[in-house]
């Protein structure tokens, strides 16, 4: 089904995301997985080539798809394969897409640019920090395993964690929950709209990764963003300075 936002969430576009950098009053950090902590478009669009090329299919080039990978199976079947859930052979087609992902899915996968340094940032400045993803446990927990972040997250929680996911907020109440933090003192970091929607209807500030894989029709300076960084170390600047460990 399609991503809906929740009952009771706030407006979806009451601000703009333009404002100038300032701390704010956080104690952790959330992230999104896929187009904000890790660039996984690479092999997610070649699972998509292997359904292509399954079909007898020419492989499409990866910038044509990149700005799906946020969106999963969905918009990259939409965007390779021209069919949506409502189409007889989706469910199908889904099935492969997932089954080639998860024979491959950390063969060029790797951590944007910074975020390294980032993370090492945040643990010396004594902030905690998780990631909230829609993305299956199947695929999360060994991509994450390969890419170095699982014994440093504090909280990690999948698309099948809660009975919901983005943007319904429960997946960032648990996650701060488990961080033991209360929500309004951690920061939800994402690429997408759904990500923005579900940070506000949680009661967190929320920045927008313009790096990740924006649409050519998104608009993220109407989402309900604190504000907006164009690389993983600018999330520093909204911040506060504190004594680290």
């Amino acid at each position: 089904m399609p991503d809906r936002v929740p009952a009771g969430a706030p407006p979806r576009h009451p601000r703009s995301a333009a404002g100038a950098p300032r701390p704010l009053a956080v104690d952790a950090v959330l992230f999104d997985l896929d187009g904000t902590l890790a660039d996984t478009a690479p092999d997610l669009a070649a699972a998509l080539n292997r359904v292509r090329g399954d079909r007898g299919l020419a492989s499409l080039p990866l910038a044509a798809l990149r700005p799906y990978a946020s969106h999963g199976a969905r918009g990259l079947l939409a965007a390779g394969m021209g069919v949506g859930p409502d189409h007889a052979t989706y469910e199908a087609l889904r099935v492969a897409f997932l089954d080639h992902y998860a024979a491959a899915l950390c063969v060029e996968s790797t951590l944007f640019a910074e975020v390294a340094a980032l993370l090492d940032a945040l643990e010396a400045r004594a902030f905690r920090w998780g990631i909230v993803t829609n993305k299956a446990e199947r695929f999360t927990a060994p991509l994450l395993d390969a890419l170095g972040l699982a014994p440093r997250a504090g909280a990690v929680v999948c698309g099948d964690t809660t009975p919901h996911t983005k943007p319904h907020p429960a997946p960032l109440l648990f996650a701060a929950e488990r961080l033991g933090v209360a929500p309004g003192r951690c920061v939800y970091v994402g690429d997408a709209e759904r990500d923005i929607l579900a940070g506000t209807a949680a009661g967190m500030p929320t920045i927008v990764a313009r790096y990740g894989y924006l649409e050519p029709q998104d608009e993220p300076l109407a989402w309900p963003a604190e504000g907006i960084i164009d690389s993983p170390a600018a999330l520093l600047h909204w911040l506060p300075a504190r004594a680290g460990r």
